[in-house]
């Protein structure tokens, strides 16, 4: 566990990183001057990531670096919450779940064993609709059994667009959101917010990572008009603002993130290999650094005026941008998503050593 002194340095840097001062009501204000401290838009990513990443301590146990959920995994779509959960797993998470459909749970077993499987989920095909219901209904009820334990929940890595399916995962966004369990939305999550955005609008632990086309489905219905790449910060800060303050990491060459009141950019790193699955990886980094990111503000006394979700969404996409820079390295052409992962540990291990 932290000492007081190191929690407290902790949280002075943290403060300084986003550019202001330990005091709700000043909190609007600095942060918006902040916009415009330092170099720019840049945040001090890996400042802010030796921060929040908690020291490897005897004296803690299992679970207490964190217990990410992900939600998603069908009979197509396997790899994606496979590389969402174990990569939380490598950057440094205690344990890390994946709730999937009965179809894909045999297969995402055979890929690790560190991984805990829950084969619940179903999809249209298999379910009968005098049998929806109460299918549905048992589908919460065994993830409600679990959502008090887990610190981030990673809703859409493979999840697929079959109608069934995602009605069960509504409900169990709302029932995360009802528990305030920080949701960290990617993929076919994005599709099903994107259509009903009550279900994260006015939720501060609620995180969009969207690619470019998942971006511009979402101008185009919250803002509508088009993405507007010459004013791409101020245009992200006023989607993440009209959704009711929700972060949203906008992925590109540099990856822009915003909670409503202030927006920073993270472009250290990074590769121009653009294999499938590295946005799987970010999800899941992110959702291990928002837990560390909660806990370390939690540690400390009174309150604090720092946003967990905007210091883990930039801490997440440093590390990513790191292992995927230090991968091409390496493999050049042939750089895949597994390289990607391999490279998380030795990437943390460099900017924030574990001795």
């Amino acid at each position: 566990m932290f000492g007081s002194s190191a929690i407290i340095r902790r949280q002075e840097f943290l403060i300084r990183a986003l550019g202001g001062r330990c005091n709700n009501r000043t909190h609007h204000s600095y942060r918006s001057q902040s916009m415009m401290s330092g170099s720019g838009l840049e945040a001090d990513a890996l400042g802010i990531l030796r921060s929040i990443t908690p020291s490897l301590d005897p004296t803690r146990h299992k679970g207490q670096a964190g217990k990410i959920a992900v939600v998603g995994g069908c009979r197509e779509y396997t790899g994606a919450p496979y590389f969402s959960a174990i990569s939380a797993l490598k950057i440094g998470a205690d344990l890390s779940h994946v709730f999937c459909t009965k179809d894909a749970a045999p297969v995402i077993k055979t890929y690790s064993p560190e991984l805990i499987v829950h084969p619940i989920l179903e999809e249209s095909y298999s379910v009968r609709d005098e049998d929806k219901k109460s299918i549905s209904e048992k589908i919460l009820a065994e993830v409600e059994k679990w959502m008090e334990r887990f610190d981030c929940l990673v809703v859409g890595p493979g999840l697929g667009r079959d109608p069934f399916l995602l009605d069960c995962v509504r409900n169990i966004i709302k029932h995360a959101r009802q528990s305030n369990v920080p949701i960290v939305i990617d993929g076919d999550g994005l599709f099903l917010v994107t259509n009903s955005l009550d279900l994260v609008s006015g939720y501060p632990l609620a995180i969009l990572t969207p690619n470019v086309n998942e971006y511009k489905r979402l101008v185009q219905k919250v803002l509508n008009c088009e993405v507007n790449d010459q004013d791409a910060p101020q245009q992200v800060l006023l989607l993440a603002k009209w959704i009711g303050g929700v972060t949203i990491l906008r992925k590109g060459i540099s990856d822009l993130i915003s909670d409503g009141n202030t927006v920073r950019s993270v472009s250290m790193f990074g590769s121009p290999r653009r294999c499938g699955g590295q946005g799987d990886i970010l999800s899941g980094g992110v959702a291990v650094f928002v837990s560390w990111a909660r806990q370390c503000i939690s540690s400390a006394k009174g309150e604090s005026a720092m946003n967990p979700t905007l210091l883990g969404a930039i801490a997440g996409s440093a590390l990513m941008r790191k292992a995927a820079s230090l991968a091409f390295e390496n493999k050049r052409r042939s750089t895949l998503t597994g390289d990607i992962i391999e490279c998380l540990g030795r990437s943390l291990e460099e900017i924030c050593p574990a001795s």
